[in-house]
């Protein structure tokens, strides 16, 4: 079974590195597309001639039109798309590829990921619960990272779920949104697959991302818009019961920018699921303050 990644790039070269080697370590057949936007950071003095991947260089109209023009340019069975400041763990393609095999019923696989600084140190982690419609139109936020999230050919190539390119920051929810709507079959991968990395630059912290959250939740009926705080707490018991607000201690290994070419174990003794980070909306629409990423 053939594992096909897929990265958008632009003027991110220094954790494109890292990303690259991160998937180039795994031993599962695969094959890793980067699509770079004619970067001008010092990237294409050095993509053009990666031969651990296929680098396409041609503009865009952003992330996810990127995206898709890498998704149609793939030839393997799974999918995913991962972003330059993220990477998979040890073993994650073989771990995700089995997983297929032995669920021939499942579309679409959710598993967990680390969340680090800039310097690859443990902030936090997330452990996924299947999505929900209301929640994830209502929140905007997934009830999962993208960096850990799976899909078979037969979403893109069948089903013709790519995702939506006029988008700048919310087309992982809408594009959920969607699955949900087809009802494609999802299913949770219970290990640990992906890094996500907090640069001070994501692209959830820009003004105009947060304008496209407002809109999009302002898309859904005004019933549920007030709903949104009762959606939340069911969210959170959801992840209560699923026992994520408890995690054993445990260790990762990544890449590093001090470590670009050998991966770093890190232990973490003290595991948390609090994402700490400034808010992507006004405590008006009903999420906490500084409360991270999935508020949900």
């Amino acid at each position: 079974m053939r594992i096909s990644v897929v990265t958008p790039s632009f003027r991110s070269s220094r954790w494109l590195k890292l990303c690259i080697a991160s998937v180039a370590d795994q031993e599962a057949e695969h094959e890793h597309i980067i699509q770079d936007s004619c970067s001008d950071d010092g990237t294409l003095e050095w993509l053009p001639c990666e031969a651990r991947v296929k680098a396409f260089i041609e503009k865009d109209n952003g992330m996810y039109d990127a995206i898709n023009r890498g998704l149609r340019r793939t030839n393997g069975d799974i999918l995913a798309y991962l972003n330059c400041d993220e990477q998979y763990l040890p073993a994650t393609l073989e771990c995700v590829a089995d997983f297929f095999q032995r669920h021939s019923e499942v579309e679409v696989v959710f598993a967990s990921a680390v969340v680090v600084d800039a310097q690859g140190n443990y902030l936090c982690h997330r452990e996924p619960v299947l999505p929900g419609k209301s929640h994830t139109w209502v929140c905007g936020n997934l009830a999962t990272l993208t960096c850990a999230t799976f899909f078979r050919r037969s979403i893109i190539s069948e089903r013709q779920l790519l995702f939506e390119a006029g988008l700048r920051a919310v087309g992982d929810a809408e594009w959920i949104l969607r699955l949900l709507e087809a009802g494609v079959k999802m299913s949770i991968l219970p290990r640990f697959t992906s890094v996500f990395t907090e640069t001070g630059t994501n692209l959830i912290l820009r003004p105009e991302a947060r304008d496209e959250l407002r809109r999009f939740i302002a898309s859904a009926p005004k019933w549920l818009q007030y709903a949104r705080p009762l959606l939340i707490s069911h969210h959170r018991l959801r992840r209560l019961v699923a026992g994520h607000y408890w995690t054993k201690p445990f260790h990762f290994s990544l890449y590093t920018q001090s470590s670009p070419d050998r991966r770093v174990t890190r232990n973490v003794e003290r595991p948390t699921f609090r994402w700490i980070r400034p808010d992507p909306l006004p405590a008006s629409h009903g999420q906490e303050p500084k409360l991270g990423d999935a508020p949900s």
